[in-house]
């Protein structure tokens, strides 16, 4: 079983439609539980590449 990336502090932009907390978008949470393995795999690789990325652009409101 691969581990969700949740780390329990949801805080969603809306703008970008991710998780501030997981880096996740709305569709990977949504579709996390019916994942194959591999693809909830691919996700977490990607997660800290899109998370730098993303960190860069600000935030609504802002």
């Amino acid at each position: 079983m691969i581990d969700s990336p949740c780390i329990k502090l949801c805080r969603i932009d809306p703008d970008r439609a991710l998780c501030l907390g997981c880096w996740r978008t709305l569709d990977e949470i949504a579709a996390w539980g019916a994942m194959p393995p591999e693809a909830r795999r691919a996700i977490m690789r990607d997660l800290l590449p899109a998370r730098q990325a993303l960190s860069d652009m600000p935030l609504r409101g802002s």
